[in-house]
């Protein structure tokens, strides 16, 4: 299997606070993590948690920040293709209230690679899967070279200006930038699959809407980010290698729901088999 990501990884800094701040608060972070995340970071770290072969074609920058999200993903084992800005890496704070809640505050645009970049876009027609999370339709449309395009939901207008018909799109129905319908899309994913929560979720395709099941659960939610991020990468793995849609949002909520245990969502990935 390969499997490839395309879309920013972020330095990120998850913590948890008391309660959001009122104007002209001075707000102390709790027992902070820094970890290498963001939409597309997430969902590589997850894949990476796979037997399969992971190319993450990205951008960082020329700071410190950037340094030190190039040495985790150094680490991963995988083949990161990375495009080189001049200019500051994209930082986040995520503020985790004691509800789990999390609410994300981002310095600057984040960073993602473009189709004039110099990296092996070629490489994409070699994947089982591409899950995207950039911004560049033509970027977009070298993904679409894999045998199986996933795009999230927060990429609609990059699709619509692609011009190309995914295989599945992914996102929450809570997330006001995420929720719609197929006859949303100027040109219909062959599935869109929309998470919510507890509830588990729904498939919308041609045939149809079909609701799938949430994992039981009884352990309390603390911290939810990364959770949605987790589920779409596992989702890309699972339909990936074959399985019927619906088992495979129903696997892939194991994923999501695993990283509501801690602040930090890479830490609490579970292992894709």
């Amino acid at each position: 299997m390969r499997i490839a990501v395309i879309g920013h990884v972020e330095h990120v800094t998850v913590a948890r606070v008391a309660a959001l701040p009122a104007p002209g608060d001075i707000l102390h972070l709790d027992a902070p993590v820094t970890v290498a995340a963001g939409g597309g970071g997430i969902a590589f770290w997850q894949l990476a948690r796979s037997p399969a072969e992971v190319l993450l074609f990205t951008a960082l920058g020329n700071d410190d920040a950037a340094r030190f999200v190039d040495s985790k993903l150094a680490g991963s084992g995988a083949r990161v293709h990375a495009a080189r800005r001049d200019e500051p890496h994209t930082r986040d704070i995520v503020l985790i209230t004691p509800d789990g809640e999390r609410t994300i505050i981002v310095a600057g645009e984040p960073l993602h690679p473009r189709r004039d970049d110099p990296l092996p876009w070629d490489e994409l027609a070699a994947c089982d899967a591409a899950y995207f999370t950039g911004q560049d339709p033509d970027t977009l449309r070298a993904a679409h070279a894999a045998r199986l395009l996933v795009v999230t939901a927060r990429r609609s207008p990059a699709l619509a200006r692609s011009g190309v018909r995914a295989d599945v799109v992914v996102g929450s129905a809570v997330d006001p930038r995420e929720r719609g319908r197929l006859a949303d899309y100027t040109v219909p994913p062959a599935a869109l699959v929309l998470t919510d929560g507890a509830s588990g979720g729904a498939i919308e395709t041609a045939a149809g809407i079909e609701r799938f099941s949430a994992p039981a659960t009884t352990q309390p939610v603390v911290g939810a980010y990364g959770a949605g991020d987790s589920f779409a990468a596992a989702l890309t793995w699972y339909v990936a290698r074959g399985l019927p849609l619906r088992e495979a949002c129903e696997r892939a909520g194991a994923h999501g729901a695993a990283v509501l245990r801690g602040i930090d969502p890479v830490a609490w990935q579970l292992p894709l088999e």
